[in-house]
């Protein structure tokens, strides 16, 4: 029987960021996943490294996860595709473009660098934008990546200190004292951390953790070219509505040459099959914006499902009712961006240290009460 200070149950962007945080404070660490490492949610995101404003723990966590990839980035391999474009947020009319002058607002006092502009400066940065649209917001300092090279980055980090990297090795049961492998195999831990997304429930039942389907689809070379992520305003009352399927533009480009195309969330759809209508209501909305979309081949769609929590916000910390237990899950559609700052989070708890930010708006106590529910089973 092997032991550790701690096993890490899930190799997505947010447990390999974990181990790569908890081995360079220190502690002995195995990473355990189901299949390869960033292969599951991981590979099926954007990788939009963005400073979001619905909320200010959202802005708090996402500005700071933002920030330390910056940090990080120099020391990235070239294949993570670190590519500092930043975001356009595109205001269709005026009451879009008030909402722009808000968010700036409330970037600033973040400390986050953002700037507003008008039609002309738009289609200056932006020619291949469809007419019309009346401004837009820019955040410099967001960026893009591609996130299962970037969870892999993490991984091989917490191994060259020691870590033991464990794929292919589902995990059956949580339990005071460590993990139990679907091969019977028993992990000694003194702690377990769950960060296994949209997988977490079956181990911890009790988890308020749904799923939320989302497409995207990549396209061949060629025009339109575009500059920066860009995102509909639109986009956030997709992103935080509960209810019923949505659609919005969302366009990344690519350092390939190519450009990524979102965004659809279906709440509470946990099947991964191409829904087609969903796909063509994206692309109709994606052409609204990029006329010249019609012209490009799409090379290949894909679904993934995002670990949504019932207030957007991830589940950072000790489980309540499990001393042994820590969480690491819930990010819905922001878990690439807030690796870095999730890993730093509930690293600093489990070391006893102070965190640039308050962890407490993303403490599981929010959602999990202090009765005791026994041992989980997957």
């Amino acid at each position: 029987m092997s032991a550790f200070d701690c096993v890490i149950v899930g190799g997505g962007i947010v447990g390999a960021a974990l181990a790569d945080a908890l081995s360079a404070g220190g502690l002995s660490v195995a990473l355990v996943e189901a299949r390869s490492i960033g292969t599951g949610t991981t590979a099926c995101g954007m990788g939009h490294l963005v400073a979001m404003d619905d909320n200010a723990a959202e802005l708090a966590l996402t500005s700071w996860s933002v920030s330390l990839w910056r940090e990080l980035r120099d020391g990235l391999p070239r294949t993570v595709e670190y590519d500092a474009c930043g975001t356009l947020w595109l205001a269709a009319d005026d009451e879009e473009m008030a909402a722009v002058h808000t968010k700036v607002a409330n970037y600033r006092a973040a400390g986050i660098r953002a700037e507003v502009l008008d039609s002309r400066a738009l289609y200056e940065a932006e020619p291949s934008l469809a007419p019309g649209l009346v401004g837009a917001l820019r955040v410099p300092d967001d960026a893009v990546l591609y996130p299962p090279v970037a969870a892999r980055t993490f991984a091989l980090r917490a191994q060259a200190r020691g870590a033991q990297l464990m794929t292919g090795c589902p995990v059956r049961e949580l339990r005071p004292g460590g993990v139990v492998l679907a091969n019977g195999e028993v992990l000694a831990a003194r702690q377990v951390v769950l960060a296994a997304g949209v997988a977490s429930p079956s181990l911890c039942p009790e988890l308020p953790i749904s799923p939320r389907k989302g497409h995207l689809l990549i396209t061949g070379r060629g025009s339109p070219v575009v500059h920066h992520q860009l995102v509909e305003l639109g986009y956030l009352k997709s992103a935080h509505g509960t209810e019923g399927a949505s659609v919005a533009f969302n366009a990344q480009p690519r350092v390939t040459g190519q450009l990524l195309l979102g965004s659809s969330r279906q709440p509470g759809e946990g099947s991964r099959e191409v829904d087609a209508a969903i796909l063509e209501r994206m692309l109709k909305r994606a052409a609204v914006f990029l006329p010249g979309l019609n012209g490009l081949q799409a090379l290949r769609v894909w679904t993934g499902l995002r670990p949504a929590s019932p207030d957007g916000l991830p589940l950072l910390g000790p489980h309540p009712e499990k001393p042994w237990l820590w969480l690491a899950c819930g990010h819905e559609g922001l878990g690439i961006t807030t690796a870095t700052g999730s890993a730093r989070l509930v690293a600093d708890q489990m070391l006893g240290r102070m965190s640039a930010i308050d962890p407490s708006p993303y403490s599981p106590s929010r959602f999990l009460a202090a009765t005791s529910r026994g041992v989980a089973h997957a």
